[in-house]
């Protein structure tokens, strides 16, 4: 997949658990918008995101969104995202929050989460998706538990 745009929910995530270099050996290209950026460096954000953020690695692009249109019901993050990925015609969005999900769907767009992102992953070989959700359980990471022992069913050959 050539652009791939990210919200809050998974960078933070992928960070957290010491998996962000996922998204440069998966994607070509990973941007997220203004709004994500300041939302990764609050100062309620972990110390490890807000680190992170704070020198953003040379594969991460970030783009300004204002003037985008805004989707209501939805959080500045994902509002942005959402409206960068239509805007760029990006190939996937990262997106965890279900109600951002929805109307990205209806948009037209392609969406994944974090889980996505460690399925992808552990497909190609680059992670092990149990030890990656071990690593989630740690954090305030929640999905629904059925789509959650579908994956790890799906991973189960992994030591």
């Amino acid at each position: 997949m050539r652009l791939v745009i990210a919200d809050t929910g998974p960078v933070n995530y992928l960070i957290q658990i010491g998996q962000i270099e996922l998204l440069p050996r998966l994607f070509e290209t990973i941007a997220l918008p203004l709004t994500v950026e300041r939302e990764l460096s609050d100062p309620r954000a972990p110390a490890l995101v807000q680190h992170w953020i704070s020198a953003p690695p040379a594969w991460l692009e970030i783009h300004d969104t204002a003037g985008l249109p805004y989707a209501p019901g939805l959080d500045d993050g994902e509002t942005a995202a959402i409206a960068l990925a239509e805007s760029l015609h990006a190939d996937l969005l990262l997106l965890d929050e279900r109600a951002g999900v929805r109307v990205a769907q209806r948009k037209g767009l392609r969406v994944t989460g974090t889980l996505g992102v460690l399925d992808l992953a552990a497909e190609r070989g680059l992670v092990d998706f149990r030890q990656a959700i071990r690593s989630l359980e740690n954090t305030t990471f929640r999905r629904p538990r059925a789509l959650l022992e579908a994956l790890l069913a799906k991973h189960k050959e992994q030591p």
